[in-house]
C-alpha cells in the first residue's frame, strides 16, 4: 500500500474524552486524515455495523462498553473481509495493559501521551500488515 493508497483509508476514532478526540483528531489532519467519532465502545461498534472501517483507533478506558470489549465484539461480529486494524489508546504502559490489548484482538496500540511521530508509526503497522 504506498503512502497516497493509505490516505484513502477510513478511520474511525472511538474515544470518551473531549480533549483527547480533539488532539487526535488534529494529528490525523495532519496525516491527511479525517476520522469518524464513536465516544464509547458500544457507539463505535455500532459505527462498525453501519460502515465499513480500515482502521480504529480504540480508547480502552470508556463507560458502556470499554475498547477491550469493544474490540472482541468486532472480532466476533464482523467478517474477515470487513475486519478493520485496531490501534490501542491506552493511558496504561504496564506489559500485562499491552497483553491484554493483543489477546482481545488489537493489531497494535499506542500510550498516552502519544505524539505525531508514534502515531505514524502506528499507521505504518496497517501498511505493513496488508
Amino acid at each position: 500500500m504506498t503512502g497516497e493508497d493509505q490516505r484513502h483509508l477510513s478511520v474511525l476514532l472511538v474515544e470518551d474524552n473531549e480533549v483527547n478526540q480533539k488532539i487526535v483528531q488534529a494529528m490525523l489532519k495532519r496525516m491527511g486524515y479525517t476520522a469518524d467519532l464513536a465516544v464509547n465502545g458500544l457507539e463505535g461498534l455500532q459505527a462498525l455495523e453501519n460502515k465499513r472501517y480500515d482502521v480504529v483507533l480504540m480508547d480502552i478506558q470508556m463507560p458502556v462498553m470499554d475498547g477491550l470489549q469493544a474490540t472482541e465484539a468486532i472480532r466476533a461480529r464482523l467478517p474477515p473481509a470487513e475486519q478493520p486494524y485496531i490501534i490501542a489508546i491506552t493511558a496504561y504502559a504496564h506489559l500485562y495493559s499491552v497483553d491484554m490489548c493483543l489477546h482481545a484482538g488489537m493489531n497494535d496500540y499506542i500510550i498516552k501521551p502519544f505524539n505525531l511521530e508514534e502515531l505514524k508509526k502506528a499507521f505504518n503497522g496497517i501498511r505493513a500488515n496488508s
